[in-house]
């Protein structure tokens, strides 16, 4: 890595020959892709997008320039530029995010890496840097991996062609995909400059012309466009977006470091905002990457950097497995259910179902507005809606799932996975909000599942509910030990333990139950009797809950969402209404931004183990504390 260790910051690159830049952008692929297979991380969107990168910093100046990722997750490239080249507890406790990190580097504006608002900061960023008369700065998005489909990249799209007056540089990184092919019109006529075979290579030849010959290729490449419009007719674009008022470049080939250096400086020279088109190859120089059909190394867990292969081991069936096998089963017995995702059909588990019955599985894009909103005119018009997303990003869509959903009483079932601490893709992706954001939708109902068994009996319910909103929400990974009820009540809610003596009602959420069984073996040592239940539907709160709640001494409710606002506060109300007195405590997350890190760890911080449940209900009870201990086996 003799290039790559020359490399501390952006301007370094300025003294690098072409021949060097080639081998340097070798040097990172290799780099990347030895590291990333000893931790797991974002692989093939970073290995297509080595050459724009570097040719981004040898146009513009970060920290100066605002350079925005879009989304995040291909920003690796970036940070070895940046400075930061230990990438061997990458998305690990206390080591490099998986996303820019502000704390990280001055170099990371967007820190988010919910998908498509990029040239919203962009705009805003642009916006502020003319007002403030910070004319010469210059503010640029990088938008690729399928957010060009969120419905905020058009709203920005808007506003930012109705006010040229400042230094905006739009770079498409065009790879055809977010986790699988892009969907969609603008997807399709995209797809048809990538895959006709005379207009690639007549777009490739003369993007170089254009690249060695200064001016004079400039006007040749034109003539060229020119004359490839009258040959090939619509497949040569005369802008992305001909009906709107923003300069065009484009397509370069984004694997042609001259070609893209050149294009960002014609588009740096103007003074209004521009758009660079760039073609890459996403998995670029890693053959298993390229050969991988499915999503070509997206995102991997760690691999053999040799051949692909995967070195993790299987714990057992995943959530997502789970669902995946079920909403087949039932879509088998129901012809009303149908799916519907936002640009990630296998991450989710709908898969299965598209490949079944692919007129009944709809993937949107990255627009989740958009699915709700769907839904609820399908849920109308006779079907069943599944809309499976990650818990952190249906976040997005409240507004739809309560005033077009809810309000309309249709029924739509919402499976949000990664649900709760998910670990080390950090602060944006955590799915810690949905229980303290959605229970307050009129009418909806919410379970969370604690074992597979659970997840199939709740979603078969769900799918029968047609007048209302409902939501089941499970975590990433395995599934959790199976763990059997002693008994049901009337209205459903399983008692997994019950002593003879009721000092204290402990309520798990979802996978919470186990964490509840093993503080309560704790508290029973200590001669505390413990109730242990599982709602399995947590909104609304049971009548046999509230019952309970009035023949213990202290009720104590265990979620891995944010306590403010969440389950435990609903409990609360509920008991407050019912004019029952019983001492509650609310366990959940801290009104924080969780770091990256795994979710054993996170829990241990935050005090979500069964020995710092336990201790936490000692001390309340007795007011003594206890050394920690786990039960035995």
């Amino acid at each position: 890595m003799n290039l790559l260790g020359r490399i501390n910051s952006p301007r370094d690159l300025d003294a690098l020959s072409q021949s060097e830049l080639v081998e340097l952008a070798s040097e990172i692929r290799a780099y990347l892709v030895s590291s990333v297979a000893k931790t797991g991380g974002h692989l093939g969107p970073n290995l297509g997008i080595v050459e724009t990168t570097l040719a981004i910093h040898r146009v513009f100046d970060s920290p100066r320039d605002a350079i925005i990722f879009d989304t995040g997750h291909q920003s690796y490239v970036h940070k070895l530029l940046t400075g930061r080249k230990d990438f061997s507890t990458l998305r690990q406790k206390d080591g490099l995010a998986g996303y820019p990190q502000r704390s990280e580097s001055p170099h990371d504006v967007v820190e988010s890496s919910h998908a498509s608002s990029s040239l919203s900061w962009a705009d805003g960023i642009a916006k502020a840097y003319r007002l403030t008369g910070q004319s010469d700065r210059h503010t640029v998005a990088v938008i690729g991996d399928g957010a060009l489909t969120g419905g905020m990249t058009w709203e920005a799209l808007n506003n930012i062609t109705d006010d040229n007056n400042r230094r905006l540089v739009i770079i498409v990184n065009d790879n055809g995909r977010s986790y699988a092919p892009t969907i969609g019109g603008l997807a399709r006529y995209l797809n048809t400059i990538r895959t006709v075979p005379t207009y690639r290579r007549l777009y490739r030849w003369s993007a170089s012309f254009f690249a060695k010959f200064g001016t004079l290729g400039r006007w040749t490449y034109r003539a060229i466009r020119s004359a490839g419009k009258g040959l090939f007719g619509s497949v040569v674009p005369q802008g992305m977006f001909p009906n709107l008022d923003i300069k065009y470049i484009g397509p370069i080939d984004g694997h042609d470091l001259l070609a893209v250096e050149e294009a960002l400086k014609q588009a740096k020279k103007y003074a209004q905002p521009a758009l660079v088109h760039v073609i890459t190859q996403k998995g670029k120089g890693y053959d298993p990457a390229m050969l991988h059909e499915d999503d070509q190394f997206h995102a991997v867990g760690q691999i053999d950097p040799t051949t692909g292969e995967s070195l993790e081991l299987s714990s057992g069936p995943s959530w997502t497995g789970v669902f995946a096998d079920e909403i087949v089963a039932l879509a088998e017995q129901n012809s009303r259910i149908v799916g519907i995702t936002g640009a990630m059909q296998k991450p989710v588990g709908l898969h299965k179902f598209a490949e079944r019955f692919p007129d009944r599985v709809f993937d949107v894009g990255i627009a989740e507005q958009h699915a709700v909103a769907s839904a609820a005119g399908m849920a109308y018009g006779g079907l069943h809606p599944v809309v499976a997303v990650y818990a952190t990003f249906m976040n997005r869509a409240f507004d739809q799932v309560l005033m077009d959903v809810a309000l309309h009483h249709e029924g739509v079932t919402f499976v949000l996975d990664r649900a709760g601490v998910t670990g080390p893709d950090g602060a944006s992706h955590h799915g810690m909000w949905d229980l303290a954001v959605f229970q307050v939708v009129p009418g909806i109902k919410i379970a969370a599942p604690r074992d597979a068994d659970r997840l199939r009996e709740v979603l078969r319910e769900a799918v029968d509910i047609d007048d209302a909103p409902t939501m089941i929400r499970f975590g990433k990974g395995s599934v959790s030990s199976q763990i059997e009820a002693i008994r049901r009540t009337h209205d459903g809610v399983d008692v997994l333990r019950e002593d003879s003596a009721k000092d204290v009602l402990l309520l798990g959420v979802g996978a919470m139950s186990r964490v509840a069984l093993d503080a309560a073996e704790i508290l029973s040592g200590r001669g505390i009797g413990c109730t242990v239940i599982d709602p399995r539907w947590i909104v609304p709160v049971a009548k046999s809950v509230l019952a309970m709640a009035a023949e213990h001494r202290l009720v104590v409710t265990i979620e891995d969402g944010v306590k403010v606002g969440g389950i435990g506060t609903r409990v609360r109300q509920d008991l407050r209404d019912a004019q029952i007195d019983t001492a509650l405590t609310e366990l959940g997350l801290p009104d924080e931004f969780l770091e990256h890190a795994t979710r054993d760890e996170i829990l241990e911080r935050v005090g979500l183990t069964a020995d710092a449940v336990a201790e936490q209900i000692i001390l309340q009870v007795t007011g003594q504390r206890i050394p920690h201990a786990r039960p035995q086996a």
